[in-house]
C-alpha cells in the first residue's frame, strides 16, 4: 500500500477515473467495506494509490483508467434516471445500447421528463460537470397548462423561494399560447429537485411536458427520441479546456434568450 501521501492520487479519484463511480460514490463504497488495496481492507477513502498498487472493487480488480468519453442521449418519458429502481420502473440504462461501456449520468433527468441527458464513463468528468461553480446554462423547452403573462412570470426571473428554499433566477421567455397551453423557454444553472415545475406551479401555471435542450455548450439538436451519439474527443476537449472548470458559455443562436414573440 503506498504510504507516500504526495505520490499517485487519491484512491476515490482513482476509482471514479476508471469509471466504476463518482468520487462521492467511490468514498461511500470505501466505508461500506467494498475495496481492498493490496490486500488490506479500506474503511477510509484518505489514501494515495499508484499504478503499483493492487485495487480490488468487489473482489474484482479495478480497471485500468480509460479517456474520459461522452455522449449526448435524447431520453424518453417514462424512464428513470438510475440503474435499478425500487418500484421496478424501466431505466434509461436499460434502452441504452449494448455496445455502450458502463456510462454514468451527469445530472438527472425525472421520470416524465424528456431530451437530452449526458453521460459519460469518467466519474472525474461527470463531478466537475455537476459542479455549481461550473455555471453552465441547462435550457429547456417547457409546456404550461395555462395563459402565461409577463407580470406572472416576473418571480422566475427575479428568483423566488419556495416552502423555504431560495431558487436562482432564471431566463424564461413565452414563445406561444395555442389554446389552454403555452410554451416557454427556461434556463437555469443549478439542478435542484424538480426545480422547474416547482417554481412554474408556484406562479399558478402546471407543467405538461419539459424537455431538456440543452446543457452548456452540448445540444439536444435533431437527436432522434432515444438516440445516443459520442461527443468527438475533439469538440469535449475544446468545451473544457483541459481546466479544472469548463469555460463560460459563448453566446450563440441557441444559447442567447429568444426575444418573446407576440
Amino acid at each position: 500500500m503506498t504510504e507516500n501521501k504526495i505520490e499517485g492520487e487519491r484512491i476515490a479519484k482513482r476509482m471514479a477515473r476508471a469509471g466504476v463511480a463518482s468520487r462521492r460514490e467511490a468514498e461511500r463504497m470505501i466505508e461500506a467495506g467494498r475495496v481492498r488495496v493490496n490486500g488490506r481492507l479500506l474503511t477510509s477513502a484518505a489514501l494515495n494509490v499508484t499504478q503499483r498498487d493492487m485495487i480490488l472493487v468487489d473482489g474484482k480488480p479495478l480497471a485500468e483508467a480509460e479517456p474520459a468519453r461522452l455522449w449526448r442521449y435524447n431520453k424518453p418519458s417514462g424512464l428513470v434516471t438510475t440503474a435499478r429502481d425500487e418500484q421496478g420502473r424501466a431505466t434509461v440504462f436499460e434502452r441504452l445500447p449494448p455496445e455502450l461501456p458502463r456510462v454514468m449520468p451527469v445530472g438527472r433527468l425525472d421520470l416524465t421528463s424528456e431530451g437530452l441527458l449526458l453521460l459519460t464513463n469518467d466519474g472525474e468528468l461527470k463531478r466537475k460537470l455537476e459542479l455549481p461553480s461550473t455555471g453552465w446554462l441547462r435550457k429547456y423547452r417547457v409546456r404550461v397548462h395555462g395563459i402565461p403573462t409577463d407580470a406572472m412570470i416576473a418571480p422566475l426571473i427575479r428568483g423566488l423561494t419556495i416552502d423555504g428554499e431560495r431558487f436562482q433566477p432564471m431566463t424564461v421567455t413565452i414563445d406561444r399560447q395555442k389554446g389552454a397551453n403555452a410554451w416557454l423557454t427556461i434556463g437555469l444553472r443549478e439542478g435542484r429537485n424538480r426545480e422547474i415545475r416547482r417554481a412554474v406551479e408556484a406562479v399558478g401555471l402546471e407543467v405538461n411536458r419539459l424537455i431538456r435542450i440543452s446543457y452548456g455548450p452540448f445540444q439536444l439538436g435533431d437527436l432522434a427520441t432515444g438516440a445516443v451519439e459520442e461527443v468527438r474527443a475533439k469538440v469535449l476537449a475544446d468545451q473544457l479546456g483541459g481546466q479544472s472548470s469548463p469555460p463560460t458559455q459563448a453566446p450563440s443562436r441557441e444559447s442567447v434568450a429568444p426575444r418573446r414573440r407576440k
